[in-house]
């Protein structure tokens, strides 16, 4: 049997962004979530993260979690070429602290929504994504609430 089609997207903007949205891939994982990671950069390479955009919902993701901060706004890129949700996680460095990246990551435009989690809170994001795949997906809203269970009971992250 073949893997099941993705149904959220991670898009990192750059390598070294990827061990803290490593956090959130293993989290869909714990919940079972097919999900793709794709390392891409708004600045560098601005077709393939249009592509990337405007094809995400006929692919079947139904939500796109992405990179902001200094490596450039991938979120935002992404947020003004689809229609799907897309969750912002900023990224901390030395050249942007992450109350700057949290706050550039919420301040869009009127119409080009991101939703904020905090910095480097790529398992929050995970688990919103998962929230909003779970809306009409009765088993992930079955993992989701073991989850929430096992946090209750002393589950650590």
């Amino acid at each position: 049997m073949s893997d099941p089609s993705p149904v959220v997207g991670v898009a990192v903007a750059s390598p070294a962004e990827l061990s803290v949205m490593q956090q959130a891939t293993a989290i869909l994982e714990k919940l079972e979530v097919p999900h793709e990671i794709r390392v891409m950069s708004a600045p560098r390479s601005p077709d393939a993260v249009d592509e990337y955009a405007r094809t995400a919902f006929e692919r079947g993701l139904k939500v796109l979690i992405c990179t902001t901060g200094i490596s450039g706004h991938l979120a935002a890129a992404v947020a003004a070429r689809t229609i799907l949700p897309v969750i912002g996680v900023p990224i901390s460095s030395e050249q942007m602290d992450g109350a700057m990246a949290l706050s550039v990551t919420a301040l869009m435009p009127s119409g080009v929504p991101v939703a904020a989690v905090g910095p480097d809170a790529s398992v929050n994001a995970a688990i919103l994504a998962a929230q909003i795949v779970a809306v009409d997906d009765p088993n992930i809203q079955a993992r989701l609430w073991k989850f929430k269970d096992d946090l209750s009971e002393g589950l650590r992250l």
